[in-house]
């Protein structure tokens, strides 16, 4: 019963955060955003105490729940190792391993220095909710929106207009490149040796395994009734079961129950932490139970973790369009930008740095097209804003109500409207008035904020061809003009970012 109890919730966690990343409409994130805040890691970067806590404490009392059912990279892993053992041959093929201690706390440290550094693009790398986010906007995604476009094409025929298409884009190549080999070694391992990746590689998963030593319940052999036939061994996929000597490494387990499923003696049960198995009448005299486990540095290790993790935390998240006379529009190019572009509620590029995991879900969630994955070596996977798609309109705060970290801070329309994240530069070789003498103002006519105005060209010649000039301190940055510029490849006009966003 605990185990389908532990599978029910967990197929549940999984299918509600899929469908954050593939909801395009942005609707499901009023009702299941919560799910992404729950998080381990993005809790504590968002400094949100309570959420890490009420973990913490879940974890002192059942172990790594949250690895087995809210995790969903832990869920993935299972699903795949359930695939990898179909069959008699492979249902019984895992076998006990001693934890590989220098490798979890050599990449917990890792993890910790990136980010006291601000090294965004190492946290985003060994993040385990944002790399399943990427796995999923990459490659779930797409098929979710060909399969919507596929049903409105069909509805439309029929006169109905339940679903309407959206645009299908895949990231850029290297976060596509990114996702493709973290999920292929993930499900290389999952497949052949189950939970592997969370139990050697996972800092969340070490940082939670130090305080699953002291949960109140857990997991326990009776060594009176094992027959040492291994089959908990053989089906554990956390690989945490040394039947021989009765033990079982808490800090590696992860709560799945599949153990005492397996067990065809009763001999595993899921108890309360005082009644080990030396405890129960009549116990093999001579056998090792978990009360004889030599003692550990458990509670050393997890309070250094733990307590750099915070202090880290802290000191720091197609087709081609032709116009009307059928003449091919050419697609729009992203200009050179000195200082890359970051939503508004980012603050700053310091502070999207060092809270953003790269997890994608902004970038699922942007309606306007205009948050990419960047490519940039110190920022890789982050958020960027580029306008060749859309422009970042003023009532839109999607990025800010579902980011999980804090990076990018929740903003309403009224405050984002009054927050610079650059200012548009103008650039007289592409103007069309210049180039192709005729008369444009498209910049001017949907700027938002006013901040633009058409002069003539020429001050002595009031006749003269129209050009734009930019009121710095009244531009926001959102990249209406740029967009909406007729000028192809390259915009005349562009939007530079500002390192330190400004209220105006």
């Amino acid at each position: 019963m605990l185990r389908k109890i532990r599978r029910t919730l967990a197929v549940l966690f999984f299918a509600c955060i899929t469908l954050l990343f593939l909801d395009f409409t942005g609707t499901l994130h009023a009702w299941l955003g919560w799910m992404a805040r729950v998080q381990f890691l993005p809790a504590v970067l968002a400094l949100n105490v309570g959420v890490v806590a009420a973990l913490a404490v879940l974890t002192l009392l059942f172990g790594r729940v949250y690895c087995s059912v809210v995790c969903p990279l832990g869920v993935f892993q299972d699903f795949v190792a359930w695939l990898g053992g179909r069959g008699k041959r492979r249902k019984y093929r895992f076998s006990y391993s001693p934890a590989r201690r220098w490798l979890r706390c050599g990449t917990l440290a890792l993890f910790v220095a990136a980010l006291v550094a601000g090294v965004g693009s190492l946290v985003a790398l060994l993040a385990p909710y944002s790399a399943y986010g990427r796995i999923a906007s990459n490659f779930f995604r797409p098929v979710y929106l060909w399969g919507n476009n596929a049903l409105a094409a069909v509805a439309e025929r029929v006169g109905s207009y339940a679903f309407y298409e959206t645009e299908v884009r895949v990231a850029g190549l290297p976060t596509l490149l990114i996702a493709a080999a973290t999920c292929a070694v993930l499900v290389v391992l999952a497949w052949r040796n189950g939970r592997t990746y969370c139990n050697t590689v996972c800092p969340v998963g070490t940082v939670l395994g130090f305080l699953s030593k002291y949960a109140l319940f857990r997991p326990v052999i009776d060594p009176e009734k094992c027959r040492d036939c291994g089959l908990c061994a053989r089906g554990c996929k956390a690989a945490c079961i040394d039947y021989r000597n009765r033990r079982i490494d808490y800090s590696r387990c992860v709560a799945c129950m599949d153990c005492l499923d397996v067990c065809r003696h009763g001999a595993v049960g899921y108890r309360f932490r005082t009644k080990t198995a030396a405890s129960v009448p009549g116990a093999a005299a001579g056998k090792r139970t978990e009360s004889a486990a030599p003692a550990d540095t458990g509670r050393r290790n997890f309070l250094t973790g733990t307590g750099l993790l915070l202090g880290a935390a802290v000191a720091r998240a197609q087709e081609k369009k032709v116009d009307g006379g059928l003449a091919v529009i050419l697609d729009k190019r992203a200009p050179h930008r000195i200082t890359p572009l970051v939503p508004p509620g980012a603050r700053s590029l310091r502070h999207l740095a060092t809270h953003c995991t790269g997890c994608q879900l902004c970038v699922s969630v942007c309606p306007n097209h205009v948050l990419r994955p960047s490519a940039r070596p110190e920022t890789l996977m982050q958020p960027e804003s580029s306008y060749e798609r859309g422009y970042c309109r003023p009532e839109c705060t999607k990025c800010s109500e579902v980011c999980p970290t804090g990076a990018i801070l929740r903003l309403t329309a009224d405050e984002k409207s009054a927050v610079q994240i650059g200012h548009a530069v103008w650039v007289r070789e592409n103007c069309v008035p210049l180039t192709d003498g005729v008369e444009c103002g498209n910049c001017a006519r949907h700027c938002p904020a006013g901040a633009i105005t058409m002069v003539a060209s020429d001050p002595a010649s009031p006749g003269s061809p129209k050009i734009p000039v930019v009121n710095e301190e009244r531009c926001i940055g959102c990249g209406a003009c740029e967009n909406l510029c007729p000028a192809r490849p390259f915009s005349a006009i562009y939007v530079e970012g500002h390192e330190q966003h400004r209220i105006i």
